[in-house]
């Protein structure tokens, strides 16, 4: 398996559920069919900028323009914010907005550099492509 794959499922994990150490997701990214070791694991997880808060591991919001490539944000409509990418970067942009947790943002949809940010309405839509503009410049 790709190892852009098993990146974007430690993402998805730690997105997801309250992992509290390491050798938990070793075990679970084995379970999909990965041979990773606790020590590979360690190396994605600071690759990825993957911290521990409060005892649990959750991606960073917050990334530099050179882990998406040239990153824009740009409102659209009433309830949509467009995100711009890299090629091939978008689901990992997704990923990391979704984990984010951010008010206001009820989903996300990720092409190849395109990322669809539903927002519950046009107050928001503002605030958080601020935000976003904010979160990701250098």
């Amino acid at each position: 398996m790709l190892r852009e794959d098993r990146l974007q499922l430690l993402l998805e994990i730690v997105s997801a559920t309250p992992v509290r150490r390491q050798d938990e997701l070793v075990r679970l990214l084995q379970k999909k069919g990965f041979a990773v070791t606790q020590a590979s694991v360690s190396r994605d997880l600071e690759e990825l900028g993957v911290t521990k808060r409060r005892g649990v591991y959750r991606p960073q919001i917050h990334a530099n323009r050179s882990t998406f490539g040239m990153l824009s944000f740009h409102p659209s409509g009433e309830n949509l914010i467009v995100a711009k990418c890299g090629s091939g970067l978008a689901s990992a942009l997704a990923v990391r907005l979704d984990a984010a947790r951010l008010d206001g943002i009820v989903g996300t949809v990720a092409g190849d550099d395109t990322v669809f940010i539903a927002v519950t309405d046009h107050k928001m839509q503002k605030q958080i492509t601020r935000r976003l503009k904010e979160e990701f410049s250098e």
